[in-house]
C-alpha cells in the first residue's frame, strides 16, 4: 500500500491511493474521534486523505500533491455503520457557490456517486 504521510503535531494524515482495510480505518477512528474518520476525496484521481482532525488539513495535503480544488469533497466515515449510514457528506470545505454547492453537504447526486465509487474502490470492507 502506498501512502504519502503528512504530520501536524499529533496528527498523521495519509493519502490513500490503494485499498485499505476497514479494520485500519477503525484504528484511525479510535485515535481521534472514536467512531468516525474525516476524509477528503479526490473524485478525479480516485484517492483520499484521511487521519486529520479537520478536513481543511487533509484538503491542503491533496492540493500540495497536485489535486484540484473542484475535485475535492469532505466527508465523514462512520466506521461502525454500513450502507448509506457509513458516509456523511458534511464539511465546511464543501461550501463552494461557484460549483453550485451552497451548503456543507455534497448536493450534486453525481458527485455523491463518484465519492461512493472511490470509497468502494479504496476500502476493503471484508478486512
Amino acid at each position: 500500500m502506498m501512502f504519502k504521510y503528512f504530520s501536524m503535531e499529533n496528527e498523521k494524515i495519509v493519502i490513500v491511493n490503494s485499498q485499505i482495510a476497514s479494520a485500519e480505518l477503525k484504528i484511525i477512528a479510535k485515535k481521534i474521534f472514536g467512531d468516525m474518520v474525516k476524509a477528503v476525496v479526490d473524485v478525479t484521481k480516485e484517492i483520499m486523505a484521511i487521519g486529520g482532525e479537520m478536513h481543511y488539513d487533509e484538503e491542503q495535503l491533496l492540493l500540495q500533491s497536485g489535486s484540484k480544488q473542484e475535485d475535492l469533497w469532505g466527508i465523514n466515515l462512520y466506521v461502525e455503520l454500513t450502507g448509506n449510514d457509513f458516509i456523511e457528506y458534511d464539511s465546511m470545505i464543501n461550501i463552494r457557490p461557484r460549483q453550485n454547492n451552497r451548503s456543507r453537504s455534497v448536493e450534486d447526486q453525481e458527485v455523491r456517486k463518484k465519492i461512493i465509487s472511490v470509497i468502494d474502490k479504496l476500502i476493503d470492507f471484508k478486512k
